[in-house]
Parts: structure tokens; C-alpha cells; sequence
């Protein structure tokens, strides 16, 4: 593995959720301490499952792996350092200002880049602390900082107070309100950072095209910032001895290939390590060691046992529901990579086919939509927004108007919150708006929606509800915001997206949790391109529907109201026939 050759003394895993960096960051640490060097592995994943995968009660202290000489691992719970960070904030100015104002900085504190700051707030102290980690030769990170995070600490401003000057509704800018170490100390952990002597960088991603958009866009974020030393892990990749087992592991292994061939350019120069889809549960120490090893042995894969059916309803009995209604707003939702673009066609498709007035807008960048939808039939009506051409909008429209009156330093504060992932999400949302009116004489079937976050942010700001409700509240006219029809459950059906694995069930989760805060609940859930759905022959394969059938349990006994199940498909559903059959699958 590359990625091991010569590596510095601190190793950071970054990559998208579910993609495995907790498991290579895991069989890294075993592979360094097997060496004889002493090892600790941090996690800051708040899907972690180090010590699942150890077999051992880790938790927020440095605990010895007792089966791996020379291993220490340590537990820092995000979210449970971002509620202590708010608590730190919010506890001094909780029943001296108003409710609303204390409300606003709470939500501004809510989103993940105080999850991402809390965290990093705690684990630089073993970035530049040498009396706490002068014992270890090697310090590995199961997740690393992003860009956005980076940039925000290193510029002056941040340290101002800039939220409690009221300088803005900042989505990342208000966290940093709160930071109480040295700023010198900060400065240290980002030197060390971008320090290749010190720290090398590994880009987790998996053999699809969302997994590796996200691989090049976190590369030319960090390089920008002087993080150079940068390595390619793709994982999972799927064995060419296994794609003559059946038809769906040919598919897979061909549409993965292809993705490979097409790799963006600014990660064809990455020194670059494939790892081979292994067909075990990444747990325990044989599989760890296992994981980095390239071998063509079936280890664990004996004759796996599938029931005979998915005891879940398919795509078709939610359609059936939702056509019931003659209108109204259907949200298709959930983290990159899960298919909530191809979902929300399939939706809109069939509910176009029996007749009914649709209206599907999209924030997909692929132009594959329009090319297959548009003008082809009947009832369907076909909108884009581009989000870089919103959110750029959006931005200069911010500098223009809250930037004007600011100094350099607040100008160049405002710019980098601007960076933020919560920027795009209203700026799509707001066009996106114009769409959510017609929901009450059409079906408008909206992909790619805002988080609860920012929608609070939204409403916290006067940018819709609040603003429209105190103007017309006083007149006696009946009005309808986009909020309140987001919250109305006769007006608006929200679907959220994931795939039956662990980390993308757990940021669906998540996600449910954002919008049940902002008074939207959550329809139904889509467990998409479901392995266990299809019955496949081959051992790799039944060993991940094994594995699916506990998280599609989990989804249906304690996240969903009402679910459905879609499986994985050997041909691309593109096309109105495959949507309109995607829809109809019926599972066994």
C-alpha cells in the first residue's frame, strides 16, 4: 500500500460517509503496531464503531487494545462535544437576552460545522500537546477536518466574536464564538497539518462517481490550503473473479471499472491504492488484518443463507399513497450518492403515467434528466437549477448587500462563511421555492432538499416565515409561507434516502432528527439499491445482503413510519421505461 510507505507521524482517513475509512483506518493502526511501533487511533467518525470493530469499550479516554500490543485507541464524541460547546456559549446569555435572540444563536450552533469545529476544538491538543502523545510513534485519525473548517481557524477575524457582534446569520462563523484554547495553539495544529513531514492526508472513496466528486473536491480544498501531501485509497473495489457469478456482480464490476477509467483529473496524479471488496464483516482482528492484504482467498465467504423474500413494501406501494392525494409536495431527500435524483424521476414518471399533473425540479449537475424526460411525456413538466449558478448568485448578492458595510476583515469573514454547505442549500432552496407554491393544484416533486438546519436558519433569519407571518399577521389575510407547507403533512410528503448500511441508516437518522426540529416529519424512508433485494448469486454479494437485512430491520422497527425497499438494478434506470419499471419492481 502506498499509503504505508514511509508515513509521517500522524495519518488522517477522510473520505464520505460509508465509504470505509473507520475499517482501513483501524487495519492501518493493527498494520503499524504489528511493526512494534507504538500506535494511538482517534476517531472524531460520529458513526464510529472502533470499538465494535476491537471488541473492546473504547469511549472518550485513551484505552489499551488489549489483543494488539502497542495499540491505543480513543473515542471523541462529536456530538456530544458540540452540545458542550453550545451549552459553553449559550449558558451565559440564556435569561439576559430574548428568547428569540437566545433561540437564533442556538440554531446557528445546530449544523455540522459545529460538530466539526467542537471536534477539532478537542483533539488538537494531540496535534501539538508533545507531553500527551511524546509515547506514541504513529497518531491515526478516523476523520479529518474539512477545508471550510481549516480556512475559518486560520483566518484572524474568527477569534472576534463575530456571531455576538451581530455581524450576520452565520451558519459556520458562530462557533467559533466559542473556541476558549490559545489561538497560538490552534495555529500549531494547522501547521502541523500542512506540515508533510508530519502529517500525510488519505482520500477515501469507493468506486462510484459521487464517492470520488467528493474525493477531488475535498483534494482541491485542502491542497489549496497548503495540504499537499495527499494519498488515494479506493476502496471495496469489486473482484473480476467474482463478476462471473452472476449477472448483477458482472454489472457491478463493468459499471466500476468504467468509473475507474474515468477518474476525475486532479486525482489521476495522487499516488493511488485499490483494495479489493472482501467478502467478511470488517470486525474483529483476522478480518483487520486481512483487509490490506491483496489476496484472491474466499476467506468466510461458505454458503451464505438469504430468506426467500424482503418482508418490506416496494416503491410502488408508496406511489399508490401518495397518487391518492391528487397533488401536493413530494421531497426526495438524503446524503450525496444514495439516488435521490434517479428516485425522484421514478416518481415523478409514474405518477405522470396514471394521468397526473407533475412537475419534477431537480438540482441534479447530470444533464441525463432532461435528455430522458423532458418533452417525452405526457403530464410531466421538467425543471434544473444549478446549484454552483444559484449559490454563486446567492453570494455576491450577501457581499453586495450585509458585505458593503463591513471592514476587510469582516468582508473576508462573510466570504468564507459563504463557503459553507448550508450557503448552496438556501440558495437552491430559494429557487427551488417558486416550485413549492404549485403543490397545491400539481404534484411538484422536489430533489435535493434543504436540511432542518437550514431551514431554521431561514426562518431564524425573517428570510421567509417569520418575516411574511409579522407583516400579514395583522391583517387578517390568510397566507401560506413555504415553511408552513413544509410543515403541513396534507401538503407536503417528505421521503428520505439511504442505502442499507450502517453509516448512511445513521445519517438518515440524523437528517430525520434535523427536520423533526424544524416541525417537519418525515413521511416515509427508501432504502435504495438494496443487494438482499436482488437475490444474487455470487458469495460476495449475499454476504453484503446478509449484512443489509439488520439495517433494513433497524429502518423499519426504528426510524420509518413507512418504508419501502428498491433493488439494485444490473442496468443503469435511465430512461422513462426503466424509471417507470423502477417504480413497479416489485420485490419477492
Amino acid at each position: 500500500m502506498h499509503f504505508l510507505t514511509q508515513p509521517p507521524r500522524f495519518l488522517f482517513f477522510t473520505g464520505k460517509g460509508g465509504v470505509g475509512k473507520t475499517s482501513i483506518a483501524c487495519a492501518t493502526a493493527v498494520q503499524l503496531a504489528t511493526q512494534g511501533k507504538r500506535v494511538l487511533l482517534v476517531s472524531t467518525d460520529p458513526a464510529s464503531n472502533v470499538g465494535q470493530v476491537f471488541g473492546e469499550r473504547i469511549g472518550n479516554h485513551i484505552t489499551m487494545i488489549a489483543a494488539v500490543p502497542n495499540l491505543w485507541a480513543l473515542e471523541i464524541d462529536p456530538q456530544a462535544a458540540a452540545q458542550a460547546y453550545r451549552d459553553r456559549i449559550v449558558g451565559p446569555v440564556r435569561g439576559v437576552l430574548p428568547d428569540a435572540v437566545v433561540d437564533g444563536i442556538e440554531e446557528s450552533l445546530s449544523g455540522a460545522c459545529t460538530t466539526e469545529i467542537a471536534a477539532f476544538d478537542e483533539f488538537t491538543a494531540l496535534l501539538t500537546d508533545a507531553a500527551l502523545t511524546q509515547d506514541y510513534a504513529h497518531i491515526i485519525f478516523d476523520t479529518a477536518p474539512t477545508g471550510h473548517t481549516i480556512r475559518l481557524l486560520q483566518l484572524p477575524g474568527a477569534w472576534s466574536g463575530f456571531l455576538e457582534a451581530g455581524k450576520g446569520d452565520a451558519s459556520c462563523l458562530g462557533p467559533l464564538a466559542g473556541l476558549e484554547k490559545q489561538r497560538s495553539q490552534y495555529k500549531a495544529a494547522v501547521e502541523a497539518l500542512a506540515d508533510p513531514l508530519r502529517t500525510r492526508l488519505v482520500l477515501v472513496a469507493r468506486a462510484q462517481r459521487p464517492t470520488l466528486r467528493e474525493a477531488a473536491r475535498t483534494h482541491e480544498e485542502l491542497a489549496a490550503i497548503g495540504l499537499s501531501q495527499q494519498h488515494l485509497v479506493i476502496n471495496g473495489v469489486f473482484p473480476a473473479g467474482e463478476a462471473e457469478t452472476d449477472t448483477l456482480a458482472a454489472a457491478i464490476y463493468e459499471k466500476e471499472q468504467a468509473t475507474l477509467a474515468a477518474i476525475p483529473s486532479v486525482l489521476q496524479a495522487l499516488p493511488r491504492d485499490q483494495i479489493a471488496l472482501k467478502p467478511f464483516n470488517l470486525v474483529g482482528l483476522d478480518a483487520l488484518r486481512h483487509l490490506l492484504v491483496d489476496t484472491d482467498a474466499t476467506y468466510g465467504a461458505d454458503a451464505i443463507e438469504l430468506p426467500d423474500q424482503i418482508n418490506a413494501p416496494d416503491l410502488s406501494a408508496l406511489v399508490d399513497e401518495v397518487a391518492a392525494d391528487g397533488h401536493g409536495l413530494v421531497m426526495v431527500m438524503g446524503k450525496g450518492g444514495v439516488g435521490k435524483t434517479t428516485l425522484a424521476a421514478a416518481i415523478a414518471v409514474e405518477l405522470a403515467g396514471r394521468g397526473l399533473p407533475v412537475h419534477l425540479t431537480t438540482s441534479d449537475p447530470a444533464a441525463h434528466l432532461a435528455d430522458t424526460l423532458e418533452g417525452s411525456l405526457p403530464n410531466l413538466a421538467l425543471s434544473r437549477i444549478d446549484p454552483q449558478e444559484a449559490t454563486a448568485r446567492y453570494r455576491q448578492h450577501v457581499m453586495d448587500t450585509k458585505g458593503a458595510q463591513l471592514d476587510a476583515e469582516g468582508r473576508a469573514l462573510l466570504e468564507e462563511d459563504l463557503r459553507s454547505p448550508c450557503t448552496e442549500e438556501i440558495a437552491v432552496f430559494q429557487a427551488f421555492s417558486r416550485a413549492i407554491r404549485e403543490g397545491g393544484r400539481k404534484f411538484v416533486v422536489m430533489d435535493t432538499a434543504p436540511t432542518g438546519h437550514t431551514l431554521l436558519l431561514l426562518d431564524a433569519t425573517g428570510a421567509y416565515h417569520r418575516d411574511i407571518a409579522r407583516q400579514m399577521g395583522e391583517t387578517g389575510v390568510h397566507f401560506t409561507t413555504p415553511m408552513m407547507q413544509l410543515q403541513d403533512p396534507k401538503q407536503t410528503k417528505v421521503l428520505i434516502v439511504t442505502l442499507a448500511e450502517t453509516t448512511p441508516v445513521l445519517e438518515a437518522a440524523n437528517l430525520q432528527d434535523d427536520l423533526r426540529r424544524a416541525g417537519i416529519e418525515p413521511w416515509a424512508w427508501i432504502v435504495n439499491n438494496s443487494v438482499a433485494a436482488a437475490h444474487p448469486h455470487s458469495p460476495l454479494l449475499r454476504q453484503r445482503a446478509r449484512n443489509e437485512l439488520r439495517e433494513i430491520d433497524a429502518v423499519a422497527t426504528q426510524h420509518a413510519r413507512r418504508h419501502a425497499v428498491v433493488p439494485l438494478l444490473t442496468e443503469e434506470p435511465v430512461g422513462v421505461e426503466r424509471l417507470r419499471a423502477l417504480a413497479n419492481r416489485k420485490i419477492s
